[in-house]
């Protein structure tokens, strides 16, 4: 099956939205307070490595690639917005191609012929592998396409992006991570499980999940419940972590919901046992015999 490409509106923005970037960093006009906010994972995992082929035969893995910005994009071709994204990763290549590397991490497509067709039609100037369900497990399963992982230069996971964003972010954290100029503040976060599942249990709050009527004991006995009881959707996760992962999961939630109904209701209360000592019945009264 052939896919044909159409240049996405967002190739336009991109050019707009970057040529503003550029002139407000190097000007300095931008105020602190109208800044937009980009986020970077504080303390981040490292990345974990692969070893694949390219579709043109060539080995690829993370680790030489130390030293540059890496973006991971999971796509496949028969993905929309993974199609509308395509021209503006070339773009974004192109111009920092020196310290930048994008991967195409193909899924879910099954004729590299297809794909290797694509790319050339499509102009893309990064390596593109299929990708294993094995590589996709060890970035948390990868719920939807497109998703970017974006790696700093020493290969740690600083941030994910899943669905179609504006590329302008990404050249915004690109250059904020190869310390270039930008119209932007940077904060950071604790990954609670927005970039790998397997740190769910930092969540204090779960999507789709209502704790406000807990108690500060009751909530944390509920995130321990969660995170200790696997989901039976047949995702192979515990139950925060498939909220994280699909929220849109109607047998995590129900299970959610009733761990959450048993630790608010109260134990019903019995009346305790009366086993206080109790007075002996009054002999009976002697009758009175009367005279004859």
């Amino acid at each position: 099956m052939r896919f044909t490409y159409r240049t996405s509106g967002f190739a336009l923005r991109y050019f707009f939205t970057s040529a503003l970037l550029l002139f407000a960093a190097a000007t300095g006009s931008a105020q602190l307070d109208n800044q937009p906010v980009i986020r970077f994972v504080h303390n981040p995992d490292l990345a974990p490595d692969f070893k694949l082929t390219t579709l043109d035969g060539k080995p690829l893995a993370l680790e030489p690639l130390r030293g540059k910005v890496i973006l991971l994009n999971f796509w496949a071709t028969w993905c929309g917005p993974c199609r509308a994204e395509v021209a503006d990763l070339i773009a974004l290549q192109e111009r920092y191609k020196d310290r930048l590397q994008i991967i195409g991490m193909n899924v879910d497509d099954d004729d590299a012929d297809e794909i290797q067709k694509y790319v050339q039609e499509t102009g893309i100037n990064y390596p593109v592998a299929m990708t294993s369900n094995e590589v996709r497990m060890l970035y948390g399963g990868i719920a939807a396409l497109p998703t970017m992982f974006l790696l700093d230069l020493e290969g740690h996971v600083v941030q994910k992006h899943v669905g179609l964003w504006n590329p302008a972010i990404y050249e915004t954290e690109i250059r904020a991570l190869l310390g270039m100029p930008i119209m932007a503040r940077v904060e950071t976060f604790e990954d609670k499980g927005e970039v790998f599942l397997k740190h769910a249990d930092r969540a204090t709050e779960l999507p789709g999940v209502d704790l406000s009527k807990l108690t500060p004991e009751q909530r944390n006995a509920v995130l321990h419940r969660f995170n200790a009881q696997g989901c039976t959707c047949g995702c192979k996760f515990t139950l925060a972590q498939c909220r994280i992962w699909d929220s849109a999961c109607a047998v995590s939630k129900a299970a959610a919901e009733k761990i959450i109904e048993e630790t608010a209701t109260p134990p019903a209360v019995t009346a305790p046992a009366d086993n206080s000592p109790k007075p002996l019945p009054a002999a009976p009264e002697k009758p009175t015999e009367q005279p004859e």
